[in-house]
């Protein structure tokens, strides 16, 4: 009886703290068929039997070709140029050109937004914003914002583990999708 009541007022605990996912409608129409590239930096972060590996996607150009640029949270790097389809296919990462991939610890797959939430809301700049989170490298799932230092779980949905009261957790993305390593990747956002 003791365990049943622990349970309930632990459910009750996390339902009043707003402890349910919010996901994000920040800009995200990403699609890579890691078929045709064989990236084993994003490879890491698409094995569902290795959750805690995170990916973080950016787009970039190099004399007038563009290529994205995978860094994982274990200190893996690479790039792959973009085929022409790829090129042409109107890609979109995120609120300012990133995303983080990779399967959490409860909640399978997910894509986070590589923008602090909190600073984008506090400096209401949502055109052009600057507030990128940077992995910790050493692969605790951790990441923090370059501006605010505020830390969040990877691992657990995108939480704040330090912060001030109130804060919001990382954007989400609703619809990510991955097939496996070496397979497809789709994050899009509503």
């Amino acid at each position: 009886m003791k365990k049943f009541l622990s349970i309930c007022l632990c459910v009750l605990f996390l339902s009043s703290c707003g402890a349910e996912q919010e996901y994000t409608s920040w800009p995200c129409r990403f699609t890579f068929d890691n078929s045709l590239h064989l990236d084993e930096t994003l490879n890491t972060a698409t094995n569902s039997y290795a959750p805690g590996i995170f990916c973080k996607i950016t787009q970039d150009s190099r004399g007038g070709q563009r290529f994205l640029k995978f860094e994982n949270n274990q200190g893996l790097t690479s790039e792959v140029w973009l085929t022409a389809a790829e090129t042409y296919s109107n890609m979109r990462i995120g609120l300012n050109n990133g995303i983080i991939v990779g399967f959490t610890d409860f909640d399978g797959f997910a894509a986070y937004d590589i923008q602090c939430p909190n600073c984008v809301r506090e400096s209401n700049n949502y055109s052009s914003p600057n507030f990128q989170i940077v992995m910790d490298t050493k692969g605790s799932g951790l990441a923090t914002c370059s501006k605010c230092s505020r830390v969040y779980s990877l691992r657990n949905s995108g939480l704040v583990v330090e912060g001030k009261e109130g804060d919001k957790g990382l954007e989400r993305y609703r619809n990510a999708y991955t097939a496996g390593p070496n397979q497809l990747i789709r994050v899009v956002s509503e």
